[in-house]
């Protein structure tokens, strides 16, 4: 695409998610509009900020808990040695663990939780920096999105503003024109489309300065793998953009931060109450003061300044606002996700609420395993590859694969592995006839695949002979 196509075709996506602003803004102004100068409605009810701040985490702990291996490579042919793909994940982690990885997503999580939809930039950091990857969340104020026929968000426009400073750090190979530095504020900034699109032998890219309506191109290249991972947490058909838990939460969030500000009032007209006074000539409204130890005048035989009796009782707000703010904490998985409080738990209740947890994220995690664990695997390695930290491994299903290891894959994982022993408990009580039938050392490795163990541990599995595979 030429920079005046870009510039266009941006503009048209950009009409596309009007619709959607103004949703976004209610979910962020009723959840996190404690930002300074933010604006929004006065928040009186904490409980969906608490909740949603609490979901982002726990999904960071779930799905790609920091300094901890929550994925491996694995050989998809039992028979090779895994030795190169365990070197390779020990050299990945390596990199996310010394980056930025764990601060930036938990910030694109966020944006998940509020909005619906997350976008994450993976760069290669210059050279001498202590990881070989940079990553940051971008807002979804700046990205534009189009998704693309297999169903994920493959086109990607990223509108942001730069000084011209900025522009010739980011594009040093750049022409940019001379008027933008003879700006008498230096600290101007510029328009600067970022654009990804799907390409025949790869993700295209185009920086674009869009300057007195027309385009100058900044920087243009090719991907292996997207830089730009874009990621919802649920969809309806026909739509572009996700949908996240506290949209779905959002009218309960309403009413609760109105019923808290009705019971605050209240609680004012309580504590000060409302007064009357007749109009005696003596007693003067505007300078009474009620304070301990006031002598308040009236004249002789005058009501003076009586108190108004309420209207009515507000206790049937307290069971309004504890159904509202039940609802939003189960909407927003706070009592699902979050540390048992009993102590006394057994094994097997631990194992059920792993389950029930495995169960109302299952959608979820299976679009944000194809979204944007698998793409964000592959964009790492090609960027390691590129820079010979790592041999080239490719994730197509033909020689290695990836082996998710986070809590919540390993939820699955003991679930497969319980069905698995308990038929082998089955076949060994039939007796020996029946376990002739089973192959001992290949129901060991099924299980160390389920349960993601290591491949050191386990002995590599015989090759066999043409001869053997022919009488077989």
């Amino acid at each position: 695409m030429t920079p005046d196509e870009i510039i266009a075709r941006a503009g048209r996506a950009l009409e596309r998610r009007r619709p959607w602003e103004s949703v976004w803004r209610d979910c962020y102004d009723h959840v996190l509009s404690t930002t300074p100068g933010s604006g929004g409605p006065a928040l009186y009810d904490g409980t969906a900020a608490d909740a949603a701040e609490g979901l982002a985490a726990s999904l960071l702990a779930e799905l790609t808990p920091p300094w901890s291996r929550w994925f491996g490579l694995a050989p998809v042919d039992e028979a090779a040695d895994p030795g190169v793909l365990e070197r390779a994940a020990e050299v990945l982690q390596g990199h996310l663990d010394r980056s930025n990885f764990a601060l930036e997503m938990h910030q694109a999580f966020l944006d998940l939780v509020v909005a619906g939809t997350g976008v994450v930039l993976v760069e290669e950091a210059p050279p001498g920096e202590p990881s070989a990857l940079r990553f940051t969340a971008v807002p979804l104020r700046e990205a534009v999105l189009e998704e693309g026929a297999t169903g994920r968000l493959d086109t990607v426009f990223r509108l942001v503003r730069m000084t011209a400073d900025a522009m010739a750090a980011r594009y040093p190979e750049a022409s940019l024109p001379a008027g933008i530095f003879g700006s008498d504020d230096p600290e101007a900034t510029h328009p600067v489309i970022e654009a990804v699109w799907p390409g025949r032998s790869g993700p295209r890219f185009a920086a674009v300065l869009e300057r007195d309506g027309n385009g100058t191109l900044l920087a243009s290249g090719r991907f292996e793998e997207s830089p730009f991972l874009a990621f919802r947490w649920m969809k309806a058909p026909g739509e572009t953009y996700g949908r996240g838990p506290v949209m779905k939460a959002l009218p309960d969030i309403r009413t609760a931060n109105k019923v808290v500000e009705l019971v605050l009032k209240n609680a004012s007209i309580a504590a000060t109450g409302i007064w009357q006074a007749d109009d005696d000539g003596v007693l003067n409204p505007a300078t009474v003061r009620l304070e301990p130890g006031s002598i308040i005048p009236k004249a002789v035989g005058s009501a003076g300044l009586t108190p108004l009796a309420a209207p009515g009782s507000f206790d049937v707000s307290q069971l309004v606002l504890a159904d509202m703010r039940a609802r939003i904490r189960s909407a927003l998985l706070a009592d699902r996700l979050s540390v048992p409080q009993r102590p006394g738990m057994t094994a097997t209740e631990v194992l059920e609420r792993s389950a029930e947890t495995a169960r109302l994220l299952g959608a979820t995690y299976g679009r944000l395993q194809a979204e944007l664990l698998t793409p964000l695997v592959a964009r790492c390695l090609s960027i390691l590859r590129r820079r010979g930290e790592v041999p080239p491994i490719p994730l197509d299903g033909g020689e290695a694969r990836i082996a998710y290891q986070s809590p919540l894959a390993r939820v699955q994982g003991r679930a497969d592995a319980s069905n698995t022993l308990l038929f082998l408990q089955a076949v060994a009580a039939l007796g020996p006839g029946a376990a002739g039938v089973v192959d001992l050392p290949a129901a060991a490795r099924h299980l160390a695949r389920t349960l993601s163990a290591p491949g050191a541990i386990l002995v590599p599995a015989p090759t066999k002979m043409p001869n053997q595979e022919k009488a077989a």
